[in-house]
């Protein structure tokens, strides 16, 4: 049996399922036994030995606490909840060569959410509020949604101190850009130039193009940064427009 067609079966049982006002749940032999998938006959019969020899499920039932005068009145006013779940359980594994495939699988999703909430949910019942219930849940509301808010108000404040920061980066990215930008370029060390142009300086001549772009520097006016270098300690750096005329065959 697809498990499609065990939903047929509880659309179909559902006119004889009741709840009472404390969500106690009960359905009739015939509701039990379609679910189980055995006849109401085998569910009433067991049922009706509790009065002489009690069968295998009756006895089982007895045990979990419901006596002779329990089994008695359910043939005529329904199974409760809890002992559906124990029907269930002994067709599913605990019936022999009665066991059926239909019961396992009842029994395994009722296990998950329950017979008594399962009646409970088909017949759309809930449980009644009182005042101080009500006004608890009210509580409880607005405690939610102060939560919330306060959370809401840590969230902005977050965001608030990272937009203070990613601006406070690109206000030191603009200081950059404006240090090295001059009307006449970039400024570069010599050496950083050389690489930039693809070219091979030697220490020598480094320091020969340094002497050169300095002077060019002095003569119009251009003030020299210096910088930390790990080979050389401090080196300039020197206007783009400047080394391009340090580094072009009139100047070598």
């Amino acid at each position: 049996m697809s498990p499609t067609e065990i939903t047929q079966i509880i659309e179909q049982i559902k006119e004889e399922i009741t709840v009472d006002i404390d969500g106690r749940g009960k359905a009739s032999i015939k509701a039990t036994a379609r679910l189980a998938g055995v006849s109401d006959k085998a569910i009433g019969k067991a049922l009706e030995s509790a009065n002489l020899e009690p069968s295998k499920l009756a006895l089982i039932l007895m045990e979990q606490g419901f006596d002779a005068a329990n089994l008695n009145y359910w043939r005529t006013n329904g199974i409760p909840d809890t002992a559906i779940a124990i029907i269930l359980e002994y067709y599913a594994y605990e019936a022999g060569r009665y066991c059926t495939k239909q019961a396992r699988l009842v029994c395994r999703s009722f296990n998950t959410i329950g017979i008594r909430a399962w009646i409970q949910d088909k017949l759309g019942w809930t449980k009644p509020t009182n005042p101080s219930e009500t006004a608890m849940t009210e509580i409880q509301l607005l405690a939610a949604i102060a939560q919330q808010m306060a959370q809401q108000e840590q969230y902005l404040l977050e965001q608030q101190q990272q937009q203070a920061q990613i601006l406070a980066r690109l206000k030191a990215v603009e200081v950059e850009q404006d240090r090295v930008n001059t009307p006449c370029g970039h400024k570069y060390s010599v050496v950083g130039f050389a690489n930039l142009q693809g070219l091979e300086i030697s220490v020598k001549e480094a320091g020969t193009k340094g002497r050169k772009a300095s002077a060019l520097c002095r003569k119009q006016g251009i003030e020299i940064e210096r910088i930390h270098d790990p080979r050389f300690g401090k080196v300039g750096l020197y206007p783009e427009s400047v080394l391009i005329e340090v580094f072009s065959t009139g100047q070598n």
